[in-house]
């Protein structure tokens, strides 16, 4: 039998952590589970629990992200052609996740009780979910735009898009903290009925524009990586807007989408300072929302955002972007495999996207 690389062995490893933590943590809880017993249940010592993940947080947001990932697609037989059904679908496949009064409290679907929590209990989390939040918000509003146009030039209905998540994270919580009084079909008849909501919602251009460089350099990025939202790959080598976003500023990408030219791709690549435990906690709450949008919109309507994680820092830093700050916000305009501009700072994925590169 052929000797496995050190890569695969850590795979392997990482593989079995995984699957002994999530045991761990359906039988015992979040805050009861031990390293200790995860490391002995996929018979390895702590060390090697440690040396894949830094602790026990950034372990559990690892186990919650790798089954929101793994979660089923039902694709409907009619796809959804207004905004009002679209939501409706949204909030099915959001509500079809929540735990039942009647299942036992070590049930999967009750693995995520202690989530919010965590992030409460730490301030430096705040930002990154608030960050998330909105690029879900911007997600899925800019999927309802591809329905229905707003009725203004400058009009979206990315407020919209969060108002309904706000009612569906609220059920989120209230089904964990208060089981039974959660009623699904209210909760996807409430989201049904925001359709119809004019909230004067409009675009308005960043305040701010950054210098805008010229340049011609190779663009070497990895391999076509997996979308966060979509679950396909992204082929980063397209010709298109590529912003490398710090989990502070990752509601700018939303800039780029407005400001690009028709037909252009745009990537927001998320980076942090803390990947070991950001990064879960960011593939955890675009995988939620994402696999909703898959569900409940056509793929005409999926919006032309594609969002990627850099765990290893090598995509940021063949964007020039060596060390990622949480604050990072650079983006850059690929034709024909080569950089041709490069601008940073706030207001930077507008510029890139809206600054016409020389021919």
């Amino acid at each position: 039998m052929a000797r496995l690389t050190r890569a695969e062995a850590q795979e392997r490893n990482r593989a079995k952590v995984l699957a002994a933590a999530r045991e761990e943590f359906a039988e015992r809880g979040f805050r009861d589970a031990k390293i200790d017993e995860i490391a002995d249940r996929a018979e390895l010592t702590r060390g090697a629990v440690y040396s894949n993940f830094p602790g026990k947080r950034a372990l559990y947001f690892a186990v919650l992200a790798d089954l929101a990932e793994r979660a089923p697609v039902i694709p409907l037989d009619e796809p959804a052609l207004t905004v009002r059904e679209a939501l409706g679908e949204v909030a099915r496949a959001w509500v079809t996740r929540l735990p039942l009064m009647t299942e036992d409290r070590h049930a999967p679907s009750r693995l995520g009780a202690d989530l919010m929590p965590e992030i409460l209990a730490d301030e430096t989390l705040h930002k990154p979910f608030a960050e998330l939040t909105r690029l879900n918000a911007i997600l899925l509003g800019l999927a309802m735009e591809r329905l229905r146009k707003p009725k203004e030039p400058d009009g979206r209905l990315v407020r919209l898009a969060g108002a309904a998540l706000t009612v569906l994270q609220g059920a989120g919580q209230l089904s964990a903290a208060a089981p039974g009084f959660v009623d699904a079909f209210d909760v996807i008849r409430v989201c049904e009925g925001l359709a119809e909501l004019d909230l004067d919602d409009r675009w308005t251009v960043a305040p701010m524009i950054p210098e805008v460089q010229q340049t011609d350099e190779p663009w070497s990025p990895p391999r076509a990586v997996r979308g966060l939202a979509d679950g396909e790959a992204a082929r980063l080598g397209r010709d298109g807007v590529v912003a490398v976003l710090g989990v502070h500023r990752l509601s700018a990408a939303e800039e780029s989408v407005r400001a690009a030219p028709p037909g252009a791709e745009v990537t927001a690549v998320v980076v942090t300072r803390t990947p070991a435990e950001v990064l879960p906690l960011a593939r955890l709450v675009i995988a939620e929302v994402g696999t909703c949008l898959r569900q409940a919109f056509p793929k005409p309507a999926w919006p032309r955002l594609r969002i990627v994680y850099d765990e290893s820092g090598a995509l940021a830093a063949a964007a020039g972007v060596p060390e990622p700050e949480d604050t990072t916000e650079v983006a850059i305009r690929v034709r024909s495999g080569r950089i041709v501009l490069r601008t940073e700072g706030f207001g930077a994925c507008h510029a890139a996207a809206s600054q016409r590169d020389r021919p």
